[in-house]
């Protein structure tokens, strides 16, 4: 980690159009070490990432898209160019690199070199154009110190990416804390720090986007507790709580969860934690009858 020229940036995306353009633009500064990865695009992001010069990557279609694998793919791309690379920042399509990011980020690691990944402040880009989006900007936020997990924008070490073994390829979500989960049983400490990352554009004007958004999360939880429940006994909760409060027979209980989320939060948020215990639920039940069909679920999507 002697500097930035040890640094490589993978982007990822599918479909995002003029957001692709903003990020591409926020990295550019970093030269040639920044490689797209495609997971299937219809629009024009293949071309408006070329028109930027990037080193682009389309992944083979013959294969089920996950962002685990765009990653793992961009990634590989760096290391076969630049075999030096000791940093890899990942970055998500619909997100901007903040100015001095990775400056933060570098000083971060090098202050602890037991810190295997660091991430910082993922702000929305629109947080007071609909409601959805200002949901997003909260669920950002988050107290600076060791985490569990990190975000899909993060700042990580190729020598702890390489003990987690990557990510898992078939995971839709939550491949993040799968990784993390293993990075950490290696050693390696994931660190939070109070500074500005990314700024993410979640373009959620609709319920219908909400609802798909959250039902991706119930999936993840779901199967986050099948891959590691034995290991991490605390992954069961959300799990139980989704089913608990999804059935009728709590319902008249709500308003008392309500209240206990607005304690902390406000009206807003204690409503979509008390509201997407549905869509929660559902996803979770999604994950268990594709189980039990063998079958993979495909991405769920919600733009």
């Amino acid at each position: 980690m002697a500097g930035a020229r040890h640094v490589g940036l993978v982007v990822i995306g599918r479909n995002e159009g003029a957001r692709l353009s903003r990020c591409l633009r926020s990295v550019a500064g970093w030269g040639e070490r920044v490689v797209y990865v495609d997971s299937g695009s219809t629009d024009d992001s293949v071309a408006r990432a070329c028109g930027h010069g990037i080193d682009t990557v389309a992944l083979d279609p013959a294969r089920p898209f996950t962002a685990a694998r765009a990653r793992n793919a961009g990634l590989a791309r760096l290391a076969e160019r630049w075999p030096d690379l000791a940093l890899v920042q990942f970055v998500d399509g619909d997100c901007e690199l903040a100015p001095g990011w990775l400056d933060a980020g570098m000083d971060a690691l090098a202050a602890a070199p037991r810190v295997g990944a660091v991430f910082g402040r993922r702000r929305e880009r629109f947080p007071d154009a609909t409601i959805y989006n200002r949901l997003c900007d909260q669920e950002w936020d988050g107290p600076a110190g060791p985490q569990d997990s990190c975000a899909g924008d993060v700042l990580m070490r190729v020598a702890a990416f390489r003990d987690g073994e990557g990510y898992r390829d078939d995971l839709i979500a939550g491949e993040e804390a799968d990784l993390c989960h293993r990075i950490r049983a290696h050693g390696w400490t994931i660190l939070r720090i109070d500074a500005e990352m990314t700024r993410h554009d979640a373009a959620m004007t609709r319920a219908a986007q909400w609802w798909q958004r959250n039902r991706r999360s119930g999936h993840a939880r779901a199967q986050a507790w099948q891959r590691r429940g034995r290991d991490d006994p605390r992954l069961l909760r959300p799990v139980v709580s989704n089913l608990w409060w999804a059935l009728p027979v709590a319902w008249p209980l709500w308003p008392w969860l309500w209240w206990r989320v607005f304690r902390r939060t406000d009206a807003l948020f204690a409503t979509h934690i008390v509201l997407g215990k549905l869509p929660h639920c559902a996803g979770q039940i999604g994950f268990w009858w594709s189980r039990a069909r063998a079958r993979t679920t495909r991405l769920i999507e919600y733009k």
